[in-house]
This record gives C-alpha cells, structure tokens and sequence, in this order.
C-alpha cells in the first residue's frame, strides 16, 4: 500500500495536523509509509496453526483475602507527622470557605 497526498491531508485532518510546511509534510509522509511498510511484513508471515495470544503468560491473579488488621498503632504513625495533634496530623488549610 502507497500513501498518497490525498491519504495524507485526511489524515492530517483527522488529527489535526498541521503539514503546510513542505519538509514536515515530507518526513509525515517517509514516517508513514515506513509504519505501512513494517504492517505488510508482518502479513506476510505464515501463521497458520499458531492459537492466538490471549494472555501474556499462564499465570493468573492470586489475590488474597482482604482482612483489616491493625499493623502500626495511632502514635507509631503520628511519630513521623511534622505538625501534629493529639490523635490527628494537622496540615495546611486546602479549602477556602469564602
């Protein structure tokens, strides 16, 4: 397959592309025909009897049960906080109420 001028300016419309500039154009133009080029490659290459690749590899997702635990108490967490209350950590206002 060839890409012509017509196939490029509707594209370049579609995409909103702007190939006024004849050496942009030139190069769009070599990048898509080298994309087309590869596509046609890989056409021809005989796939008969190959299953299709469903899954990348024959694992699957163990997942584990979610059960809440306790793992770092109130003051181990607020040990590290710069700015601090007694059971909370204090941050900077975000929202403004006016």
């Amino acid at each position: 397959m060839k890409i012509d001028d017509r196939t490029l300016d509707r594209i370049a419309e579609l995409a909103r592309l702007d190939l006024r500039d004849p050496a942009a154009r030139a190069a769009m133009l070599q990048g898509m025909q080298r994309v087309i080029d590869f596509v046609e490659q890989l056409n021809a290459v005989d796939t008969a009897g190959v299953e299709p690749l469903i899954f990348l590899s024959e694992g699957q997702d163990v997942l584990r049960d979610d059960v809440a635990v306790q793992e770092i108490t109130k003051q181990e967490a607020l040990s590290n906080a710069p700015v601090k209350d007694s059971d909370y950590f204090k941050v900077p206002k975000v929202v403004d109420k006016g």
